[in-house]
């Protein structure tokens, strides 16, 4: 069943998912998707697991703690793409090229 919360974080996901698609060029503004997208899954598995009357929260605990790991390497990238190329813009860094 579908409910007016897990319709919103349903929409958010798309939102980030669009401005990740749209506006990927800096890559601060990517994480910044990335990381709104993996906190509205976590909020949808956390309203899933409260509304199938079980006690696991091991799936979402999960997922933040992914979605945490992924925001700590994203920030390391974003400190040594800035340090070696000095500019966080995407199109200029080539991830091929040593």
């Amino acid at each position: 069943m579908s409910t007016p919360t897990n319709l919103m974080f349903t929409c958010s996901f798309i939102i980030f998912a669009i401005g990740l698609t749209f506006h990927h060029t800096h890559l601060l503004s990517a994480l910044l998707c990335l990381e709104g997208m993996m906190l509205s899954v976590f909020m949808l598995l956390t309203m899933w697991s409260l509304n199938s009357n079980t006690s696991s929260f091991i799936l979402p605990l999960t997922v933040l703690t992914l979605s945490a790991c992924e925001a700590g390497i994203g920030l390391a990238l974003l400190i040594a793409s800035a340090r070696t190329h000095n500019t966080t813009n995407l199109k200029n860094l080539n991830l091929l090229q040593c």
